[in-house]
């Protein structure tokens, strides 16, 4: 029987493990589960190498209150900064490991958490994996032969040289746009609203000067009706051109979705699109949180409030139910 069962080693989830160990949760009779072969697989697969990681949150200046703290580092810097936490604290992680259903066992008292290796037992549950584990794709089919042809992230091969169009129109699209110009290709960004309201000033502001210079090319009011092969490339059809454009690669920004089914499958309730907690992170089932970017879905949370979220569960999880005290 474990005190805490953790489901995902992102920064949250890490947070969470820390706090616990130094509240004084046995090491032993905690677990974090990662479907992935690493931690922090997120950022490492849809960050590119140059993107800068912030701290704070829609522009507030960040207020750690748990234990872990940082500021705004470089990608590399912050995946140093978890790999160091996960190796001074010791924390048990078991990765490649899949959580596909918790149930409660009312006779045992506890919760059953079932994983495509094994099953344990656990007194909570925390529930940290994030929402950009699952890129939301477009509403039009994609060809599944246009596979290496159609990201959604700009890390899984080389792109160079290419002509390539970026859908989307967040920081996540500016800053694919930005990564890419690094290696000479050609880029067309298709938004489907007339102004970009939805970056950051500094990204916005980098992406206007580069059209304004000619060096990229935005579509604005842009809708894609749907995308087929022509020659192995994709052959794109927009509602407002009578002629398909033909590019060598898409990579798709559309940012993430909450894995609502998921959450459903498992009892918790929803306000809309909001997963339903209270201020610790708690959800509608005793003793099941919620901690990270779910908690801040769909506006979106930083790597503060992901370690601050985790701070309060914690902090709930040592009054209501483990005899342990959070470390001031």
């Amino acid at each position: 029987m474990y005190d805490v069962v953790i489901v995902g080693a992102g920064p949250a989830g890490i947070s969470l493990a820390v706090e616990a160990i130094e509240a004084g949760v046995p090491r032993e009779r905690m677990l974090i589960l990662e479907k992935e072969k690493e931690h922090a697989f997120t950022i490492k697969k849809f960050y590119p190498e140059a993107k800068l990681v912030t701290a704070n949150y829609k522009g507030m200046e960040p207020r750690c209150e748990g234990l872990l703290c940082m500021t705004d580092l470089p990608k590399s810097e912050v995946i140093d900064f978890l790999d160091k936490t996960i190796e001074r604290y010791t924390l048990p992680v078991h990765y490649e490991e899949q959580v596909y259903a918790i149930h409660e066992d009312i006779e045992k008292k506890c919760f059953v958490v079932k994983t495509s290796k094994a099953s344990y037992e656990t007194k909570i549950v925390v529930i940290a994996i994030g929402v950009l584990g699952r890129p939301n794709k477009p509403d039009y089919p994609l060809p599944a032969s246009l596979g290496k042809r159609i990201l959604f992230d700009v890390t899984s091969r080389p792109v160079r040289q290419e002509k390539v169009l970026v859908v989307g129109g967040g920081d996540s699209a500016a800053e694919y746009v930005q990564y890419l110009l690094q290696f000479e290709n050609t880029i067309t960004m298709s938004y489907r609203r007339e102004k970009f309201d939805r970056m950051n000033t500094i990204n916005r502001r980098t992406i206007e000067e580069l059209e304004r210079l000619g060096i990229i090319t935005v579509r604005y009011n842009s809708h894609i009706l749907s995308v087929e092969e022509k020659e192995g490339k994709p052959l794109v059809h927009f509602a407002e051109s009578p002629t398909p454009e033909s590019y060598d690669t898409i990579v798709y920004a559309l940012g993430g979705s909450s894995p609502k089914n998921f959450l459903e499958s498992i009892g918790i309730a929803f306000d809309g699109h909001q997963p339903r907690v209270n201020e610790h992170g708690e959800t509608n089932i005793p003793g099941i949180f919620l901690v990270g970017d779910l908690v801040h879905y769909p506006k979106g949370g930083s790597i503060i409030t992901a370690f601050n979220s985790a701070r309060r569960a914690m902090e709930a999880i040592c009054e209501r139910y483990l005899a342990c005290v959070p470390r001031r």
